[in-house]
């Protein structure tokens, strides 16, 4: 009766009706229209290139589309919270592909590859791949703001390794994962933790679960002695089907990280794909494959920007800049002039005649209405396009299309310990900073996106952000 009376204001207090259900069937039936809409348009669109056949002949491959979600359930795709999008785009991209040459073997053993049209199968297949991870983001987009969707999660620790967790969820809701109360042993920390309810405890955690059901526990306590720790885990810890562990670990890889058992002691396996030959020479052929066939592509759009850029205002087509590259050595990168002339001087009478500007200039080095940008040079910044010069970076092996952003000496202090880092890549075209809020964020945000970059890399990541890139390019999100 007392430990009923006790937990009553801790359950009254949770208004939160996260509930577990509608995320998973919602996420499943997305796929399932994703990848049948997929299938739907391969068809007709080859029909309509002058295919001769009759469409029901692969509408009796229908049933195929339940392999795709039993793939994707082995691949830890389900319910779809709790993954990162990098995870996501490779799992989805493999499971994808290996059904498709499961489906395109079944039917060459069966002697019907002259019925089908190979052409069909490969539109279908990168169809699927795409339009499962827009469906993805469109149904995280509308449904991740709201209260019933993802999953509810307790957490224990209201420290600050605690409040960074529910900040990052709260700030992140797609992810999946809704805190709806917190346990701490620290009488003094109890009451709310950004709006979450610090209600009790540790040792209510497994009764509290029961009661609200909650499938999810996150240990947010770094800092607890190992004893204690592990009887936390092995006491309270058994109540939830998912139990995450913070360790003390910060400014570490994440990505890339595995359990390992050895003998029945826990290791954590860290794999450095920067020393890693294959994901190199991939990264380097993507590189080298995408740049080629993109500015024959461009070269069209290039010839117009050049021809705008000397009507708009007297100075050259291109602006080299100096930058810091792999390994610290010096390079030129390219631009479209995207300033007017005497450049410097028309910054410092702006600041002159604006000094409340001046703390913000220093702070972040950039302006929303900076004088020195020609009127065609604020489009290419807000579109990008002023960057497209560096493809020819790419080409010298200077810049990759994904990587940190180029900085100057200037910057190097500003990096500080982190500065290292920077240099064991090739700095990028684009990178996490341009489709992470760009201009919006802080320039110590930006020295840790690319720290965040440089220990989690793959080709994985750079695919990522290529995709993002094109969706921030498109919405201008950032830009100014």
């Amino acid at each position: 009766m007392q430990l009923n009376r006790t937990l009553q204001p801790a359950l009254s207090a949770l208004t939160i009706s996260t509930r577990s259900w509608p995320t998973l069937a919602i996420t499943i039936t997305t796929d399932l229209m994703a990848l049948s809409l997929a299938g739907i348009l391969s068809v007709y669109l080859r029909l309509f290139l002058d295919g001769q056949f009759h469409p029901s002949l692969y509408w009796q491959l229908a049933p195929v589309v339940c392999l795709f979600i039993i793939a994707y359930a082995t691949g830890g795709l389900y319910p779809g919270v709790a993954i990162s999008p990098v995870d996501e785009l490779r799992w989805i991209s493999l499971s994808t592909t290996l059904i498709y040459l499961a489906l395109g073997a079944t039917v060459f053993l069966r002697r019907e590859g002259e019925v089908y049209s190979r052409g069909v199968f490969v539109m279908a297949w990168v169809l699927s791949i795409v339009l499962v991870l827009l469906g993805r983001a469109l149904m995280r987009s509308l449904f991740a703001h709201r209260r019933w969707w993802g999953y509810p999660v307790m957490v224990l620790g209201a420290g600050t390794t605690g409040s960074m967790v529910i900040r990052t969820l709260k700030m992140r809701p797609g992810i999946g994962l809704k805190p709806v109360l917190v346990l701490d042993d620290d009488p003094q920390k109890h009451g709310q933790l950004h709006g979450v309810p610090v209600v009790g405890t540790v040792s209510m955690a497994p009764t509290l679960g029961k009661v609200r059901r909650i499938p999810y526990a996150i240990v947010a306590m770094p800092s607890v002695p190992r004893k204690r720790m592990l009887q936390i885990l092995e006491r309270y810890g058994g109540t939830f089907a998912h139990l995450l562990i913070i360790p003390d670990l910060f400014d570490f890889s994440s990505l890339w990280v595995s359990a390992k058992d050895m003998g029945g002691i826990l290791g954590l396996q860290v794999r450095q794909r920067l020393l890693m030959p294959g994901p190199r020479f991939a990264k380097f052929s993507i590189d080298l494959l995408a740049t080629l066939l993109g500015g024959v592509v461009l070269l069209p759009m290039i010839t117009v920007i050049a021809i705008l850029i000397k009507l708009d205002s007297p100075g050259p087509i291109f602006y080299g800049q100096t930058r810091i590259g792999q390994g610290g050595e010096h390079f030129k990168a390219w631009k479209f002039r995207s300033m007017v002339k005497n450049a410097d001087q028309a910054l410092q009478d702006y600041l002159d005649l604006h000094p409340e500007l001046q703390e913000s200039w220093e702070k972040d080095q950039k302006l929303r209405r900076d004088p020195r940008v020609t009127r065609i040079g604020r489009f290419l910044r807000r579109t990008s396009l002023d960057e497209l010069p560096q493809l020819w970076n790419v080409l010298r092996g200077e810049m990759s299309l994904v990587g940190p952003r180029p900085i100057v000496d200037e910057e190097i202090e500003r990096y500080g310990d982190k500065f290292a880092l920077y240099t064991r890549v090739i700095p990028g075209i684009t990178g996490l900073w341009q489709v992470s809020g760009r201009n919006n964020i802080t320039y110590q945000d930006r020295v840790n996106l690319d720290a965040y970059y440089v220990r989690n890399w793959s080709v994985w990541l750079d695919l990522y952000i290529l995709m993002r890139t094109i969706w921030v390019v498109f919405t201008g999100e950032g830009a100014y």
